[in-house]
């Protein structure tokens, strides 16, 4: 358990060592600002309207109308961040030569993996407490539901710890960075785009791509809808491809 967490700490402390980390950090909490600002500013504007519409008053809720929205736009913003945020988990060790003498030591092949994956997962929740204040901004100016609040943040770090998890795996079968980012965004833009299938496809067949999207999991979080199948699916995708890592990097123990 020392090993791993010294692993995480190693991993995420590497975050802050290079411009990549802070260019990411910077550049979310930039982008999702924009985003927040321009959202509120339709939302006063839709506000003033429905003011001035009886009917439409009761439809217009923060929830819909720019909280569901605004998690949506973090998960598009974290599919582009992931793939950069994970490639250099394994691929840099190898290319510098530093990963046969991490096999060589007395850490096991499950803390080295896990370990990495916890400072990556440090740093995405350093990623997700940088718009706690645009919450605390609604609070100031409305009375937001906490709840859809709570399962949103949740949904977003379960999608995110997904991407992550995919981007861990193809940074471990290559120490070329620019190989595992493009592999991972590849994969994960195809998970993202298998979505759009359910619309078109049949009942059965739209409900089979509906449960196999990472998007409609979280889109059910960020309506305040915590059902257990969604967390299961995002625990079960998760370990799939920390497993599969393991096994990859357990393999090089006996080339």
């Amino acid at each position: 358990m020392k090993a791993t967490l010294a692993i995480a700490r190693r991993e995420l402390d590497a975050y802050f060592a290079t411009p990549v980390g802070w260019l990411c950090l910077c550049g979310f909490v930039a982008i999702t600002g924009l985003f927040f600002a321009l959202m509120v500013s339709q939302y006063s504007y839709q506000s003033t309207q429905a003011a001035m519409s009886p009917y439409m008053a009761g439809e217009l809720t923060l929830s819909e109308y720019l909280i569901a929205p605004f998690f949506g736009n973090i998960a598009v913003i974290l599919l582009l961040l992931s793939p950069a945020l994970s490639m250099r988990l394994f691929a840099e060790d190898r290319s510098k030569r530093a990963f046969e003498i991490l096999l060589a030591s007395p850490i096991s092949t499950a803390e080295i993996v896990i370990g990495k994956y916890l400072g990556a997962l440090g740093f995405l929740v350093v990623l997700l407490f940088g718009t706690v204040h645009y919450i605390a901004l609604l609070y100031w100016v409305g009375t937001p539901d906490a709840g859809v609040i709570a399962t949103s943040y949740l949904g977003t770090f379960l999608l995110a710890a997904a991407f992550l998890a995919v981007g861990m795996l193809a940074s471990a079968f290559t120490e070329n960075q620019v190989v595992a980012l493009v592999t991972s965004f590849g994969f994960l833009l195809g998970l993202w785009i298998l979505s759009w299938g359910e619309s078109f496809a049949g009942e059965k067949i739209g409900a089979v791509i509906g449960y196999l999207s990472v998007m409609h999991h979280m889109e059910e979080m960020s309506k305040g809808l915590l059902h257990l199948q969604d967390v299961v699916y995002y625990i079960t995708f998760i370990g799939f491809f920390v497993f599969a890592t393991h096994q990859r990097v357990e393999a090089y123990r006996w080339q």
